[in-house]
């Protein structure tokens, strides 16, 4: 079975790359989730393709795993135009940016992943890209140095970020459109994948279905990522359909548990819990506690601990709540002060 680790982590694994193009849904009308943005993107495509112009610039931001991505995809579908799929670390200098500008259609969609990691040269080049769909370069050195100007077609830039915070304000406030994506409801993950076994043609029934969901963090990228390990299970040590029985086997085999927590996760809340009696622990002395980097507590792991309510941030560290004693203990604190504060 495959760590648990790469199974619930947000990020694009090598397997998600063919898998999530194939159970991508194409138009708004089947994408599940994120009700509000739906309603309002679609009224923004609608408004622009009456116009025949271009969808003002949208900003999407949230953990990995949400639909950014595919949000994108599906702004250009609806919109009957090209998309050009670029990151911003791989945009090192105005001259790259120039060279994808260039090649795009009128109304065309540019997509930029990670644009807070986008260089800062570039991301100054992009701003009358924005504004005024031009292009401003100087030629010579010098008293001889001229500056050019290039026009470009009308297009429409969707930047995805999972860190909002790291954008610059100049940048932020270029896009006349901007949504953040919430982790979805274990009702729509159900959704997901229902969808998603049908496209795969894996027999599954709602309470495999409802099983995969609950344990899938918030997050459609794992539910989908679940559900094809799962299946894998089903169909070597069953009949191939997935039911609930089914569902716990496998998912209890790859080490989670009926709240989605992996064995990584049960350390950090025992660690907290049962050597430093509920925190408050700095994240680097949890990270040496539990042989683990920093960085990877802090990006996989803290984010579902504290949506659950198992784990909260102070000035002074990391705390486990009452529910993580429970969950934990069972109810029953290690010793009397557990949580007291200091």
């Amino acid at each position: 079975m495959p760590d648990s680790r790469e199974l619930i982590s947000r990020n694009v694994l090598p397997e998600d790359e063919t898998a999530e193009v194939s159970l991508r849904p194409l138009v708004l009308s089947e994408y599940i989730g994120q009700e509000r943005i739906k309603h309002n993107l679609g009224v923004y495509i609608e408004a622009a393709r009456q116009r025949q112009d271009a969808v003002d610039h949208i900003l999407l931001s949230g953990p990995p795993g949400l639909g950014k991505t595919t949000l994108a995809h599906i702004i250009a579908n609806e919109l009957g135009v090209g998309i050009r799929i670029t990151s911003g670390p791989a945009i090192e200098r105005s001259g790259d940016l120039v060279a994808i500008l260039t090649n795009l259609e009128d109304r065309d969609v540019l997509f930029i992943d990670e644009i807070h990691r986008l260089n800062h040269q570039a991301e100054e080049a992009l701003y009358p890209a924005m504004e005024d769909f031009s292009f401003d370069w100087i030629a010579g050195k010098g008293p001889a140095a001229r500056t050019y100007r290039l026009k470009l077609p009308r297009f429409t830039l969707v930047a995805a970020t999972t860190r909002s915070g790291m954008l610059t304000s100049p940048l932020r406030d270029r896009f006349g459109i901007a949504f953040r994506l919430d982790f979805y409801s274990v009702s729509e993950l159900f959704e997901v994948v229902l969808r998603s076994a049908k496209i795969l043609g894996v027999s599954i029934d709602g309470q495999g279905a409802m099983e995969i969901a609950k344990r899938a963090r918030g997050t459609p990228r794992i539910a989908n990522r679940l559900l094809r390990r799962v299946r894998d299970y089903a169909q070597v040590k069953g009949d191939g359909t997935i039911d609930r029985d089914v569902a716990c086997e496998s998912l209890a085999s790859m080490d989670i548990d009926s709240e989605g927590l992996d064995g990584l996760d049960r350390m950090i809340l025992s660690a907290i819990i049962n050597n430093y009696d509920g925190g408050p622990v700095g994240l680097s002395t949890l990270a040496a506690c539990v042989s683990e980097d920093p960085g990877t507590i802090e990006d996989v792991y803290e984010p579902y601990l504290l949506q659950m309510g198992f784990l909260e941030r102070t000035p002074r560290g990391r705390m486990a709540t009452q529910k993580a004693i429970e969950y934990v203990l069972g109810g029953i604190p290690k010793r009397k002060g557990l949580f007291d504060n200091p």
